[in-house]
């Protein structure tokens, strides 16, 4: 099914139409006072405009998050956990103004970026405040003249970089737990997406984040990116982006030695066992590859099949893909919205067409969507191709889906762990061993069993191969934005006895 609405969008709320630049608690022009269009993916047409920043508003950020770091980190854990509480609880009472900033932005259905998108990104906050009071040292016993213990403590200012596929969340993932362990954050928002960080700007400073703790910059990633990863003031770079940035990003953090957390490129293998509840399954093999439109990099674009349910597989797949409802995000019925932006429809174009003229199979979909002049790909699937091809090896960000089939658990787990990507995997099997068995070699971050996508900010996530390095979610990316002191003091006679 393919909905037809063609309402006029929603105006966003006044705050984030804006699009000043947010430094040091306070609302700015950008330095040249250059302006963005921001474009709606719906329609292909301006929604707003955004401050273009410059190398000179960075500079001012960074100075002004050097400058709240000493007010920030030296509250109790405590208190940041109260003020991360009401970041939390005003989200929840401006959901339908960010969930629209998000649906407008990026072109997520609208069911979802309030479902999704604005509840994970809530409860990030929530857990990271909690977590906020449970950054404790610890005493080490030694056989040293001496009382040894460790301390927990902030790194500085931290570069938060984000992409354009989910804005608030992996936003909130890095700023929740920086502002957490006692950090402050220069955040540079993807070029085509950043009008939820200028609402999170309003609800960080309504809940009490003090002046400088946070600061947006909004402009061109390249120009920006590189000088605020690059600057002398950060002590910490934060990205979320293609594997290619990323290793420029960490190339430039490494000349001055800050150290990076990087969640880059997926390419996840989803393997379906003969013996899975194919009910579940395919629904499950579905969403994993149209969610957010395919732009999810821990989505699931490759699917391997046992030889045996091979053809009736597609058969399903071929039936059931062309009933996903795709449309306007705003209909609330819609499940695949547009792709984010004319350059990633073409790039999913040129994959889709390159498939084809390899001899692969398109078992469904296979073309853009005309609809309001938005930028909609329908969700395809292909079949037959080897195991080399571009469309199998690369990440292609939409809403494609290859099939391949295989012999043996030994054959799954090498076409599996086939690509240069680590990020996620998927198995689906009712058989209790085999996912033990099998889980337990697959080369990924985070593996899902008869399920897609389960997410929580308690379990951590994160890459391996060119996937990237550390983790987000859990104690485990609290650890990552902050150090260990160790303290030892010397006992003097009196303090043995």
């Amino acid at each position: 099914m393919t909905t037809q609405n063609t309402a006029p969008h929603p105006a966003l709320a006044p705050a984030a139409s804006t699009g000043r630049l947010y430094i040091d608690g306070r609302w700015r022009e950008a330095s040249e006072g250059g302006r963005t269009e921001v474009l709606n993916p719906a329609t292909g047409q301006p929604v707003a405009t955004v401050a273009t920043g410059t190398t000179d508003d960075i500079d001012a950020a960074v100075a002004a998050a050097r400058k709240a770091f000493t007010e920030w980190s030296r509250l109790s854990g405590r208190h940041r956990s109260r003020i991360l509480n009401r970041v939390s609880a005003i989200m929840r009472e401006r959901e339908d103004e960010l969930a629209l900033a998000e649906s407008v932005d990026v072109g997520k259905p609208i069911t979802f970026a309030h479902a999704v998108d604005v509840a994970t990104a809530a409860d990030q906050y929530e857990y990271a405040a909690a977590m906020a009071q449970q950054l404790d040292g610890s005493v080490r016993e030694t056989p040293l003249a001496a009382h040894a213990f460790t301390r927990r403590e902030p790194l500085g200012v931290v570069a938060a970089i984000t992409p354009f596929n989910f804005p608030l969340i992996l936003s909130s993932t890095k700023i929740a737990a920086a502002l957490a362990a006692g950090n402050t954050v220069v955040h540079k928002p993807a070029t085509d997406t950043p009008l939820s960080a200028l609402l999170m700007a309003e609800i960080l400073t309504e809940a009490g984040v003090p002046a400088g703790a946070y600061n947006v910059v909004t402009g061109p990633g390249g120009l920006l990116g590189d000088h605020l990863v690059g600057h002398p003031g950060v002590d910490k770079v934060a990205f979320t982006g293609s594997t290619e940035i990323g290793a420029h990003v960490a190339s430039l953090a490494g000349k001055r030695l800050r150290p990076v957390t990087a969640e880059l490129g997926g390419n996840a293998a989803n393997i379906l066992f003969a013996d899975a509840n194919l009910d579940k399954a395919i629904g499950t093999i579905i969403g994993a590859f149209v969610f957010n439109a395919g732009q999810f990099c821990m989505g699931g674009p490759r699917l391997l099949v046992e030889r045996p349910v091979y053809e009736q597989v597609l058969a399903i797949l071929a039936d059931a893909v062309p009933g996903v409802p795709l449309g306007d995000p705003q209909d609330p019925q819609t499940v695949v919205g547009p792709l984010a932006s004319r350059k990633q429809l073409d790039k999913v174009a040129g994959h889709v067409e390159a498939a084809r003229a390899a001899g692969g199979r398109i078992v469904a979909g296979g073309e853009p969507l005309e609809l309001n002049g938005g930028f909609y790909y329908k969700p395809t699937v292909i079949a037959d191709l080897p195991n080399d091809a571009p469309a199998v090896q690369e990440e292609i960000f939409g809403p494609v889906l290859t099939v391949q089939p295989f012999d043996t658990e030994a054959e799954a787990i090498e076409l599996a762990n086939g690509t240069e990507y680590g990020l996620a995997a998927g198995i689906q099997t009712t058989s209790i061993s085999r996912a033990h068995r099998v889980s337990s070699a697959l080369e990924a971050g985070i593996v899902w069993v008869n399920g897609w996508a389960l997410l929580d900010p308690a379990v951590p996530f994160g890459g391996v191969k060119n996937s990237g390095w550390g983790r987000e979610y859990g104690p485990e990316s609290l650890e990552s934005y902050t150090r260990t002191k160790s303290v030892v003091i010397a006992l003097d006679e009196e303090d043995q006895a």
